[in-house]
Parts: C-alpha cells; structure tokens; sequence
C-alpha cells in the first residue's frame, strides 16, 4: 500500500512539471530559430513569452481549485472506502495489543450482539483469557479456531504497522507505545458440518472371529452347542446393529460388518463391550468363547479397508486373540487382550510349519540365525535347535551374536572349543551381512520386531527370512518373511523349536548339548514351569530328557553368584506396593554386569507375595532403564509395556527407556498403571 502511495505521488507532481520543462525545450528551439531567421526568431519568443505567462496563471490562480478538486476526489475515494469496510460481509474490527476494540464494521458488531460492545475485548469476547489470539513479538499474523454462540470462526490477526502513519500524523509521539491489530473473522461453521458429516459416512470394515470354535465345543453335549454357537452369535448380532451397518456371518466362525466412522468412537470408548460380553455366555460349557476383532479405516477404497482388517485381525490372532484390533493406515490401536491365550492341544500346525521350513532350508546353501538383542538363554536355546535341523539338511549355519551376558556365558561356553561344533558357529554381525544373499536362509528366533533384532539390517539384506516366535505381534513386523510361525501361547522359543525338530525329519537325533540348550531356555522362560506351563510345554520337556537333555546339568549352570542374589534380595526388600495389588521396585547394582537378568528375576520373585497381581522392576543398565513386568494371570502386563514402547507376554513383559532417569521412569511406570487401572484397560 505504501509503494502505491509513493507511485502515485511521484506520477502526479510529475503531470505538474512537465509544462515547466517544456519551456526550457521551447528556449532551446527558439535559439535554433534565431541562428536561422532573426524574425522568426522574434516571433518565437513573443509565443514563449506567451507560453510562460499562461503557465504562471495556471500555477498562481489555479492551484487552489485544484487542489480542492484532489482533496474532494481523495475524502469521496475515503469515504467510499469506509463504506466498503463497514458493509463489507466479512467481520472486521481494529483493537489494541489488550485486545480492546477500536472499530468494528457491522458485520462484526452483529455477532457480538451486545450493547456493551466497547466494553468487550477480543479476549473476553471468545472466553479466553490468555493472548494467544495475537500475534507474538516477532510475529505479523496470528490465527485460531474460536467459537461464538454455537458457530465456529477462523480468526486471522494482523498487525498494523504505524509507522507510516505516525510520518504523516506526527514526530513527536513514541511509536513504540502504539500497537494495532486488524481482526478478521471466517465463519467455518457448514465447511466444519459437511467435513464432520463426509467423516462420518466414511466406510469401516471389520472382520469378527470366533477364536477357540473347535475347542469351546468339544466337551458339550450336541443339543448345547447348537445353544452356546446361537447365544455368541446373538450377542455378536445385537452389538454391530446398535450402530447401524451391516452384519454378515461367512463362516459358521467368522463374521464381517461394513459401517461408518460416526459410530466407531462409541465402540473405542466402550472398548469393544462386545469381547467381554462373548465370554459371558456359558451354558455349562467349560471354555468361554471368546472372539477377535479386527478393523480397518481411512483406507483409499474399500479394498484397502478390508485390507486393513485382514492386517488388523491377523494382529489380533497373533498377540492371541480376545482383542480387537483398529488399523488406520500405518497406526494401530489395540482394546480388550485381557485373558490368557489358550493352548491348542493339537500341534498340526506345528508339523506343517516343520516341512515348510525344511523345504526352504534345503533350497539354499546357508543359514542364519538371529535373536533379539542382547540374547538371553532362550533365544540362544532355540537358535541352536534350529542350527541342528539346519546342519541335518547339510548346510552350513551360523549364529549371529553380537553381546555375551554373564546369564548365557556358561551356555555359550560349552560350545566354544567343541569339537562337534564349527569354531565359527558364532558370528558378528559384520560377518553375517557379508553373508547375506540371494542362496542365503534368515531364520530369527524370539523376536518378531525387526527393530529388537541383533542386526536389524540384516533383516533388508535377506531376502527369504523365517520367523519363529512366542510373543505377541506388534503393529512393527517384518514385512519380507516367507514363512511365519509365531504362537503366543508357547511358553517359550525353545518349546515351539523342539515341536519343530519333532517333525523336521524322522531320522534328525539332537545331541545332549543342543538338547540341554532348549531345555534350558524352557525352565528359565517358565521359571521352574512356574509360569505360563501348559500340556505341549512338559511334552516338549520331555521330548528334550529323552534327547539327553539333563536337569542336573542345568541348574548347575545357570546358578546365582552371591553377589547377584544380595541385589535381588535388596530390590524385593525395597518394593513397594502400589494401587493396593501392585508392586515396584528398582534393582540397582553398580558392579552387576547382568543387571537386566536380576532385575527379572526380582520380578519374578515379587509375584510370589500374596495379592499382588502384577510387579514391575525397573534398572538402569547401558545408558538405558530396563523394566520387568511380570503377572500371574489377572493383569495382562503387556498392554501396560505397549504404552511404554515395549511389549512381550500377557504374564511376562517389558520395556527400555532412554533419556530419563531412573525416578522418572519408576513415576512414570506407577502412573501409567494407575491411570490404565482406572480407565479399566487393565
């Protein structure tokens, strides 16, 4: 505005001069004349003369009434702009920096529809207090959502800048004591309706399983199951129709529902009643029926939506069931998970995931295996389980291992210096990337996050990667594995490795070693067989005291040293007890090398204290604070992990912070319990 000001000034006083410089051009023709014609010369300047006289006129008689002229021309061009703000549709005001009104067009007064008008301020007049409706120091624009009388504004504040009107008005006041504010209000009001509507009509597919069917059923009377499968699917029916989409059964197990995102914040806040109100139904039925929900939203089609939901309901099996599962495009949100994962007896599964896995195997030349960083004793049991099926199939195998613990020293020394063993049959990471390609198997053990891996980028360099796993899956997953075996109701690693072997090839002997290996990743992922023990966990057993496996041998080597067993005592001797049936603790020991083990074992030991249901210890270890969640079977401590960025078992979990102290992790662990407790997530 101020560049077209100057613009037209200089136009205009250029338009007054130009007469004045013609003389000076007449002068200098006339001058010509004279050198060619002395008369016409004469008769030139008398018209000059002539010239210069009227243009006196024009500057000392006529200045006044043209000035007059501009003045009246510049007051109507003000005026008709001041009618154009005043009518103008958009509300427009002017404050100060205390949020006092100055003016206001008529648009803006008739929303404020008060008498009191002047005595409003921008601040009071939205019901807030604070100034963040104006712009700050260094800044020229503000903007917000405000409210006004049920209707939504986008309110949009400019600062005015006074100094070149200060130039014009005066010299003598200080600028810096003057601060305006131009503020313009949208009303967004139907732009706020129709997105909220068009979000509301947005599609939502979920698929709904049933997922113990087979074995809810096996025990009841023929009349009854007919009963119990009409009680589930009344409640499933009952539920979806409450929020108007459609229901339709497409397996005697399975369900699909089509809505719209308008209802589904009532199914979050509710936390899928429906799962809890599937294992209500019993008609003598020993097993509650208990289902898995999987949904998908925000997809770009309905394919991608029900994409979403076979991602979503996969989740959900994978982490065991009696969940539901919400996937938005690459976030995920998880409800329900409460109950323990039950066994399945029958181990088909397990045979076929056997063949599978040798059938890839004896197409490539090597093979990987990796665990989870910092490996504990049963992720290296269960590696070894499967270097020998790996070394049945005449391949070469190796174990990638990048940190040895104190925990696992004694098991990994027996097999340095072996003579049945390859000296290399440990690597480093180095060493295995150099590996990687396109004849080269990965097969990772007790892990399913390729973050947590031993190499995570080991993971990219192979192409043909074979999970086997115990815990629940997580929205993080490896996305290249040609084969996936991950079963959150083993009780270990080394349980469902030594099922594999089983069925790897009838005429596979492990040896005593690879047997004491697994056994021992068993007894100390199971405490004893204390914890999360299950038929197919002692026919493992088994199977590994028939294979050599000796219980002697084991619990001589991995026997606790004084020093470790006086800091598990003084952390459990420090617990304390919080939300009346929790516990928590923190295992500190400045010379302990196997920090993050006692701290486990601490929490293992806590559960032994009659009306806890769940205990945490906390240690800080490497730059980093290792938490220990352990329950027996009423408080799902993974859920509460997740929160925390980590994961692991219902009974049996845990996570890693880093940047924070240890206090304020032991705070932050008893608020998050506290707050989830009382939210009923837990």
């Amino acid at each position: 505005m101020q560049m077209r000001k100057h613009n037209l000034k200089r136009g205009f006083y250029a338009s007054l001069q130009w007469p004045i410089w013609m003389i000076f051009i007449l002068i200098v023709a006339n001058v010509f004349v004279y050198l060619q014609d002395r008369k016409s010369g004469y008769i030139v300047s008398g018209v000059i003369l002539l010239y210069i006289a009227a243009c006196i006129f024009f500057y000392m008689y006529r200045r006044k009434t043209l000035l007059k002229d501009l003045i009246e021309y510049g007051s109507d061009y003000a005026q008709i702009q001041k009618n154009l703000l005043t009518e103008m549709k958009v509300p427009y005001a002017m404050c100060d920096e205390r949020g006092r009104f100055l003016w206001a067009n008529r648009a803006f007064s008739g929303l404020v529809n008060d008498k009191e008008f002047k005595k409003k301020t921008l601040f009071t007049l939205f019901g807030t207090e604070d100034g963040h409706l104006l712009p700050r120091d260094g800044e020229d624009e503000a903007e917000a959502d405000v409210v006004r009388e049920e209707r939504n504004f986008h309110l949009t504040a400019h600062r005015i800048a006074m100094t070149n009107l200060m130039d014009e008005m005066t010299r003598d006041v200080d600028r810096a004591d003057i601060e305006l504010f131009a503020i313009y209000l949208y009303d967004t009001t139907e732009i706020l309706q129709t997105r909220k509507l068009y979000q509301d009509n947005k599609q939502v597919v979920a698929l709904i399983y049933m997922d113990n069917y087979e074995e809810a059923l096996e025990n009841l009377e023929d009349v009854r199951k007919s009963l119990l499968v009409a009680l589930v699917d009344r409640k499933i029916t009952q539920y979806f129709s409450e929020y108007h989409g459609i229901l339709r059964k497409l397996e005697k197990d399975k369900y699909l529902y089509i809505g719209t995102m308008e209802y589904l914040p009532a199914m979050k806040e509710n936390r899928f009643s429906v799962l809890e109100e599937a294992k209500s139904v019993n008609i003598g039925n020993d097993m509650s029926v208990t289902i898995s929900i999987g949904v998908g939203i925000n997809g770009e089609s309905a394919i991608q939506n029900y994409e979403y939901a076979r991602t979503a309901i996969d989740l959900a099996l994978g982490r065991g069931g009696d969940q539901a599962v919400v996937k938005n495009g690459k976030s995920v949100e998880y409800f329900g998970g409460k109950t323990h994962t039950l066994e399945k007896t029958t181990r088909v599964k397990a045979r076929v995931k056997a063949h599978a896995l040798r059938e890839l195997i004896e197409t490539k030349e090597k093979v990987l295996i990796m665990g989870h960083h910092f490996s504990d004793v049963d992720c290296i049991g269960a590696a070894v389980g499967v270097y020998r099926a790996a070394k049945h199939s005449g391949k070469r195998a190796y174990i990638v291992l990048e940190r040895v613990g104190p925990a696992e020293k004694p098991l990994i020394d027996r097999f340095t210096d072996n003579p049945d063993y390859e000296p290399n049959l440990f690597i480093k990471s180095e060493e295995a990337l150099a590996m990687a390609g396109g004849d080269t198997v990965l097969v990772i053990v007790d892990v399913n996050r390729p973050s947590y891996t031993e190499c995570p980028q080991l993971v990219n360099a192979v192409k043909n990667v074979v999970i086997l796993d115990h815990h629940r899956q997580t929205d993080e997953r490896v996305e290249n594995a040609v084969l996936s075996y991950i079963e959150p109701y083993a009780s270990s690693a080394c349980e469902m490795v030594a099922e594999i072997l089983q069925y790897y090839a009838e005429d596979l002997k492990i040896k005593p070693l690879d047997a004491d290996a697994l056994y021992s990743g068993i007894v100390m992922d199971t405490s004893n067989f204390l914890n999360k023990t299950g038929i197919r966990t002692f026919e493992a057993a088994a199977f590994l005291r028939r294979s050599g496996a000796d219980v002697t041998r084991v619990r001589k080597m991995f026997r606790d040293d004084m020093q470790e067993y006086k800091i598990r005592a003084n952390t459990i001797n420090h617990a304390e007890v919080f939300c009346e049936n929790f516990t928590i603790g923190i295992c500190a020991g400045n010379n302990c090398d196997n920090l993050n083990v006692v701290a486990a074992q601490a929490a293992n030991e806590l559960l032994n204290i009659r009306g806890i249901q769940a205990s945490f210890v906390l240690a800080d270890f490497n730059g980093k604070i290792y938490i220990s969640a352990r329950s027996i079977d009423e408080v799902n401590v993974q859920i509460i992990m997740e929160k925390l960025g980590g994961g692991g078992h219902m009974s049996v979990a845990g996570a890693q912070l880093a940047g924070i102290s240890i206090d304020s992790a032991y705070d932050l662990v008893k608020n998050t319990v506290c707050q989830m407790r009382e939210n009923g997530e837990i």
